[in-house]
């Protein structure tokens, strides 16, 4: 898909962080856009600022738990513009979670499985069958991360749980668009190559009523924004590098103009990690923690 102009683009999470960023860049390429989320706060602003720049724009509540509510999105785009030709499933959040394991919160699980795993399994199941009905070129879109698909960090096991199981539902969604000979493109979206300066470590601003924690404000790990994490990572002599969310909107662009599968923008230290992962299956080698960052 290389002519975005009067296409409409579905992006879930698409209020803030990389989703906005989507939204701004495919809306300045003539897309018609739909914007789903469920942070009041972020999509008023959007609206606002979409608006500013007369990209035409609908900006819907969308809960990614609610396979009901990606329906009442689908169809409010088709009502609105006609149909779908692009989907991101980017709607992701971080519980914050620390320590072992074996004391995580159930809520911290549910939550996280709920927004970023069965997210993306209702997204499918709402949009791809539209897609897939209308004939026509199309792209789906799935964010994932480095943390899960790749390589593993230690400090966020839920996190990264629910990133690798969401790699491997869109590897497999894209094996099965392609064995159908179906029109739909899949891509692995991979925001980076450094850590992304969006909302993630203050997910806590949209965590349901009923999962909350009594007594806990925030995250358990006391970062709640890039900000916090890079003191926390100058305590220990490290330079956090961090990537704009703009910078990961035009590379996943550029992907699809390619009908890539991989978005996914590396640095040397990043592929050397994938490397050494890889080396160390291959070798049966005991796996060693990697570093944050």
């Amino acid at each position: 898909m290389q002519d975005f102009n009067n296409k409409v683009a579905i992006i879930t999470g698409g209020a803030s962080g990389v989703g906005r960023s989507l939204a701004f860049a495919l809306g300045r390429k003539g897309a018609k856009i739909v914007v789903g989320d469920v942070d009041k706060k972020a999509m008023a602003q959007i609206e606002k600022d979409l608006g500013a720049e007369n990209i035409d724009a609908l900006i819907e509540h969308c809960d990614v738990t609610s396979i009901d509510s990606l329906n009442a999105v689908a169809d409010k785009a088709a009502d609105a513009f006609g149909g779908i030709d692009l989907v991101f499933a980017n709607a992701g959040i971080g519980a914050g979670e620390t320590g072992a394991m074996w004391d995580y919160s159930e809520k911290d699980w549910q939550w996280t499985m709920n927004v970023n795993v069965w997210g993306v399994i209702n997204s499918i199941r709402a949009f791809m069958p539209r897609l897939v009905a209308s004939g026509k070129e199309s792209h789906f879109v799935v964010t994932g991360s480095g943390n899960g698909a790749y390589t593993i960090l230690p400090d966020v096991p839920i996190y990264t749980a629910t990133k690798a199981a969401v790699h491997a539902i869109t590897e497999n969604l894209h094996y099965q668009v392609q064995a159908g000979n179906l029109a739909v493109k899949v891509s692995a979206l991979f925001p980076g190559p450094h850590v992304v300066d969006t909302g993630l470590f203050n997910s806590g601003r949209v965590r349901p009523e009923d999962l909350k924690k009594e007594g806990v404000d925030g995250n358990e790990s006391g970062i709640n924004s890039v900000e916090d994490m890079k003191k926390m990572c100058e305590e220990f002599g490290i330079q956090l590098e961090t990537t704009h969310p703009d910078e990961v909107a035009n590379m996943a662009i550029k992907g699809i103009e390619k009908n890539a599968f991989w978005l996914l923008e590396t640095t040397p230290e990043t592929d050397t990690k994938i490397r050494a992962r890889a080396d160390m299956i291959l070798n049966r080698e005991t796996p060693v923690p990697a570093m944050v960052g």
